[in-house]
């Protein structure tokens, strides 16, 4: 009884510090904590692992994303200014 209710205590205050709010960070608890419960009944440190990896995943996915975004800008810009400057040519072949 008196682990369950550490474990209570510690999952409020990481809640409460916003942790859970960090990308990934709650899938990853959720399936640590499966895991760490099917491993042997560990799981707060199943749920403190998998937050900490999942965390790191959704970092690493909003990078790949944000990079994903700003090469589809950089693509757009070209194709406009290519654009543009057919659109200058066309006049003057007349």
């Amino acid at each position: 009884m008196k682990t369950t209710m550490i474990a209570a205590a510690l999952m409020l205050s990481l809640a409460s510090a916003g942790a859970m709010a960090k990308p990934g960070c709650l899938k990853g608890a959720a399936v640590g904590a499966v895991g760490g419960h099917l491993a042997g009944k560990h799981s707060v440190i199943g749920a403190a692992a998998g937050c900490a990896v999942g965390h790191h995943m959704g970092k690493k996915q909003e990078k790949r994303e944000k990079q994903q975004a700003q090469a589809n800008a950089q693509a757009a810009q070209a194709q406009q200014a290519q654009q543009a400057q057919q659109a200058q040519q066309a006049p003057a072949r007349k």
